[in-house]
């Protein structure tokens, strides 16, 4: 079908409504590091690892922190091991920046590898087959890149077309798949691997009196990596291939008044975060705008009518949000839960909310895997203050 262009002001999201010509991801894959902390135990295991037992007080805030997070688990590569052979990343600010890289540097492909191919093997095509390749990650600079290596890993043709998208932030779950989208779109044929990999071991550091910001990072930031495959013009029969979700429209906007209140800063002592208590209060002041610039187009006011993927960044955003957009309670129960078993992925997360809600679907006979509505809205919140929203079309299950 035709493209569709209406332009919003502020986000000017290009449409293209549900048909064969519109990218769809096709498959969804996940991984975290096996080594995983019990948030209720964290506390103690935090001020022990980092040599901090005489901060009493701030112990005691930090335990208030994890409980108010609202997370039960979350997984990190770090294990105690391996922060006594670096013990300079166990300090709050001593350099520890290439200790550091070089563990990204490995971990972070690797973990991505686990996610990809788990994404292949459900997507049931031929590696050769996969003509773009997109990863991302908050950081780990490196030339040549987490791309590059993954090519040589997954045994990807050498002449995959590489996108590499570091430090972008949490944010970046909505960005990937508007790049994939027009890459799909714009190149009859093409198949479309999306790797997200994210990892603590930039910004774990020891507690500090004066940084309440990095104290907040070090109780809910945990590691994950997710993969999707994307691409356009697939047979509607006879075909390995099977839709899941179609991304019928993209858009990414700053919000107003909202400079410096998420962001990072990559120094000696790693990548140190800004973190602003004011972020729940400015994303819920603008979640309606958002929905109606992202929404409206398709007719859709009623936000109860549609299934959502927000980015968790915290329990106080899942919150402003269920108030601000009027949500029944259920409509965020997968957020929830991969907030509570795995805390904040950053760019990797919306995708696990993706994936559990079509699987519970499949589980409850659900009739699409929107969880049995047709509009979805995926929404990632990051640097800047930026929002990336992606509007959503469900797929009939295939049982």
């Amino acid at each position: 079908m035709a493209p569709n262009n209406v332009s919003v002001e502020g986000s000017q999201p290009v449409i293209r409504r549900g048909g064969p010509g519109v990218a769809s991801i096709l498959a969804i894959g996940t991984a975290n590091p096996d080594n995983f902390f019990n948030q209720a135990d964290y506390p103690d295991y935090y001020f022990r690892v980092t040599n901090s037992e005489d901060k009493t007080e701030l112990k005691e805030k930090f335990k208030r922190i994890c409980e108010k997070s609202l997370i039960k688990k979350r997984h990190m590569r770090l294990t105690e091991d391996i922060l006594k052979e670096n013990p300079s990343m166990c300090s709050y600010d001593a350099p520890s920046l290439n200790a550091r890289m070089d563990l990204k540097l490995v971990e972070m492909p690797k973990l991505g590898e686990s996610a990809a191919i788990a994404a292949i093997k459900e997507w049931g095509q031929p590696k050769s087959k996969i003509t773009h390749l997109i990863v991302n990650s908050t950081s780990g600079v490196d030339m040549p890149g987490a791309d590059y290596q993954l090519i040589k890993s997954l045994g990807l043709e050498r002449s995959v077309k590489r996108v590499m998208l570091y430090h972008q932030g949490c944010f970046a779950g909505g960005t990937v798949l508007r790049i994939a989208k027009d890459l799909a779109e714009n190149n009859p044929g093409s198949r479309v691997l999306v790797v997200c990999s994210e990892l603590t071991i930039p910004t774990f550091r020891g507690p500090s009196e004066d940084d309440s910001a990095s104290l907040v990072g070090q109780a809910i930031f945990a590691d994950g990596a997710s993969a999707v495959i994307v691409g356009a013009n697939v047979p509607d029969e006879g075909s390995v291939e099977r839709p899941l979700f179609r991304l019928v429209s993209t858009s990414e906007v700053i919000l107003p008044n909202s400079e410096n209140t998420v962001g990072g800063h990559l120094r000696d002592c790693g990548l140190t975060i800004v973190l602003s208590p004011q972020v729940p209060k400015i994303i819920g002041k603008n979640i309606q705008t958002c929905l109606e610039e992202a929404l409206g187009p398709f007719g859709i006011s009623d936000w109860n009518s549609v299934f959502w993927a927000p980015h968790p960044g915290g329990a106080a955003i899942i919150k402003e949000i269920e108030e601000k957009a009027g949500l029944e309670k259920e409509k965020l129960k997968d957020t929830w839960n991969v907030w509570s078993e795995y805390g904040n992925m950053s760019s990797a997360t919306v995708f696990f909310i993706l994936n559990q809600m079509r699987k519970r679907s499949l589980e409850e006979k659900k009739s699409t895997t929107g969880d049995g509505l047709e509009w979805g809205v995926l929404l990632g919140f990051g640097p800047g203050l930026t929002v990336e929203t992606v509007v959503l079309q469900s797929v009939p299950i295939v049982a």
